[in-house]
């Protein structure tokens, strides 16, 4: 179990780390996403800081299991948000969404299973 636990916990914090790099550096793709989702763009920084500080706790919580959870859940609702904010403006473009989601879903179930 704690194999599984680190890899899923490591590949979500990757995943979610790049997203937060290319929110926080100003690249055209979250800029592109925001103004399809109707976001405004002063939101996008915003997102990237969320994005990192999920990144971040869920690499923590190896040390503070308390902090790996709620960084984890923290993500999941973060990814539901984003769901909503697509299915808002009627995009059906989801595998992106479908892949971060399930795993930082797989990050909590295993951060659960292992610490709890």
């Amino acid at each position: 179990m704690f194999a599984a636990h680190v890899t899923v916990t490591v590949v979500a914090a990757f995943f979610t780390g790049s997203a937060a790099v290319t929110y926080l550096i100003g690249h055209d793709y979250p800029k592109a996403q925001a103004d399809m989702k109707r976001v405004p763009r002063s939101w996008v920084p915003v997102l990237g800081l969320l994005l990192a500080a999920g990144s971040l706790g869920l690499v923590a919580g190896f040390f503070v299991p308390l902090l790996g959870t709620l960084a984890a859940a923290g993500l999941v609702l973060y990814f539901v948000g984003a769901l909503v904010a697509h299915l808002r403006v009627g995009s059906r473009q989801l595998v992106g969404w479908a892949v971060f989601f399930s795993t930082v879903l797989a990050a909590l179930a295993v951060n659960l299973a292992y610490h709890w």
